[in-house]
């Protein structure tokens, strides 16, 4: 953040995120103590050496703004809009009716000794599972951490689908996701077999349509692979464990993607993307339709023919893209 934007970011929190100045430390305070410790994954002990602050007065600085950035959550988490049926962007107009891509990502948690087995993910490391949807221009639609490394990604889907507040797919409208979630309704997922990741390809050109589809797939859905790594570039706290309890590091995470949208929104493009490929930003008009619910995550005939018909129709026309 330059000055300008920190100063705009501090406003917001206190005018909507109800954060408030104490006896001792003003809201700019506040906000560099938080930032500086997400940003650069600071310890309270360092935080105390470099700001002359007590280890309390960290914390609650701390506490405080990560409360307020909660607080504006539905102010800067955006609503998914279809991509209409006159897109004409390469990566995006195979893809009708899409609202966007959706994967999981883990983060290093230090959980207690306890809940170290659930916490375990296949790989043997210590994580949370966390849920990302985003839009085609690189901001979060949803987020949902919290659940334990162990989880499979489906069964968070499913959980997000099933809360009060959760994710929303309005009806004939669906995300893309890769191979760890079902072809169902709602969400399309690519070919099983085939290679569907962009560096599994090199020069080698698609030989049948479900190749064909799994490569255009990647090459839209990478957005959701992006959003992560860029996630992760700005804030250090994400890259490995801290000392935060995996309760705090679930909010940490929401916090994260909501200071992410902030920026995008009132930036643009920052220099943190700009070491990602260039996309274009869509703004589409939105939809207002029933939406689906988790029961409903089985593959079924009709979604199955509907990606077989969209991977020979993406075949027959692949020299018109």
């Amino acid at each position: 953040m330059n000055r300008g934007l920190f100063r705009r970011f501090c406003e917001v929190l206190t005018v909507q995120g109800g954060l408030k100045k104490t006896r001792n430390v003003d809201i700019d305070e506040m906000v560099y103590t938080f930032l500086r410790s997400i940003s650069h994954n600071e310890k309270n002990r360092t935080l105390q050496v470099n700001l002359r602050r007590s280890g309390e007065t960290i914390s609650r600085s701390i506490h405080r703004v990560l409360k307020a950035v909660i607080r504006l959550n539905n102010q800067f988490m955006k609503k998914p809009v279809p991509i209409p049926t006159n897109e004409t962007s390469s990566r995006w107009k195979h893809f009708k009716r899409c609202l966007g891509a959706l994967d999981g990502t883990h983060i290093d948690v230090r959980p207690l000794t306890e809940d170290k087995p659930r916490y375990r993910d296949r790989k043997g490391h210590l994580t949370m599972n966390v849920l990302g949807v985003c839009i085609p221009n690189l901001e979060f639609v949803y987020c949902l951490a919290g659940w334990e490394g162990s989880a499979h990604d489906s069964r968070v889907l499913r959980d997000a689908l099933t809360r009060p507040n959760g994710l929303n797919v309005p009806q004939g409208n669906y995300y893309l996701c890769d191979v760890g979630y079902a072809n169902c309704p709602g969400f399309l997922a690519p070919y099983r077999g085939q290679r569907y990741h962009l560096k599994e390809w090199g020069t080698r050109q698609p030989e049948t349509a479900e190749e064909y589809y799994n490569m255009k797939h990647a090459a839209a859905r990478n957005v959701i692979e992006r959003i992560f790594g860029i996630l992760k570039m700005r804030f250090a706290i994400l890259r490995k464990a801290t000392w935060f309890t995996p309760k705090e590091v679930y909010r940490i995470v929401i916090a994260c993607c909501i200071i992410h949208n902030f920026i995008k929104e009132e930036c643009g493009v920052d220099e943190i993307e700009r070491t990602y490929p260039d996309i274009e930003p869509e703004q589409h008009p939105s939809a207002d339709l029933e939406t689906i619910e988790g029961t409903s995550m089985q593959p079924c005939a009709t979604w199955t023919q509907f990606r077989n018909n969209k991977a020979t129709f993406m075949w027959d026309n692949r020299w018109r893209s």
